[in-house]
């Protein structure tokens, strides 16, 4: 009889022992689940990020504004594939000439790269070779006494191939010229024969900036018009 509280006490001890041990193993198994529903989430936002990549590119566009209607939208984003609507063309054609062909020694280093972004690498070797100091043709030089060439394009026409392919234009505008210090401007009419295409457009953002579609120009010849009106006594 005197040992039966000894029992009793060393088996309440082991019970105690063995609810210790079955407490830490449901603690560990709880712990694993954690640990592994945190991998699982943690797994799971990754491939989401992944999958989200794609949305983060920031991406040009062109707005466009109707002449007749005034009606606003945005030019859909053009990968180098599909034809363009002539419109558009129409804008790049005007803008080209405009930029590339007037002067302004405020304007001009800025004017030059801008239109190294709408050509072709033929194209831009003969604007560079164009616009070396060296060359005495140069608009550096042709304008070093500070004048300004001013450009106003008045039409655009679109000529169509044998074949079908429509990658020709025409473009007429006048240039006024200003020598430096003079008040008046000398008035001439030109005209510009353009060969264009459409590439996938640049990959840098500087020339995006300027040119999102990938409109290149890839030959172009300009002759004054003929029979074209010169005025030398237009008041600035």
């Amino acid at each position: 009889m005197g040992n039966d509280p000894l029992k009793a006490y060393f088996g309440e001890a082991a019970n105690w022992d063995q609810d210790r041990h079955a407490q830490a193993r449901q603690s560990a198994r709880r712990a694993w689940r954690v640990a592994a529903g945190a991998g699982l989430c943690a797994i799971a936002s990754t491939l989401a990020l992944t999958m989200l990549t794609p949305l983060k590119r920031v991406e040009p566009f062109v707005v466009r504004v109707d002449n007749s209607t005034g009606v606003v939208d945005v030019v859909p984003a053009y990968q180098g594939g599909a034809a363009l609507e002539r419109s558009v063309t129409r804008y790049f054609l005007s803008h080209y000439v405009s930029t590339c062909e007037r002067f302004n020694f405020a304007t001009a280093e800025s004017d030059y790269e801008e239109c190294g972004a709408f050509h072709s690498a033929q194209r831009n070797q003969a604007w560079y070779t164009l616009w070396n100091a060296n060359n005495p043709a140069s608009p550096l030089n042709l304008h070093k006494d500070g004048g300004s060439v001013r450009v106003q394009v008045e039409s655009v026409s679109f000529f169509e191939r044998g074949n079908g392919v429509t990658d020709l234009a025409q473009v007429r505008y006048l240039k006024a010229e200003r020598a430096g210090g003079g008040a008046t401007e000398r008035v001439t009419h030109w005209i510009s024969t353009i060969q264009y295409v459409y590439v996938a457009p640049s990959q840098d953002p500087r020339v995006r900036r300027w040119n999102p579609l990938g409109f290149k120009v890839v030959e172009l010849t300009a002759e004054p018009e003929v029979g074209g009106a010169v005025s030398s006594d237009k008041p600035g």
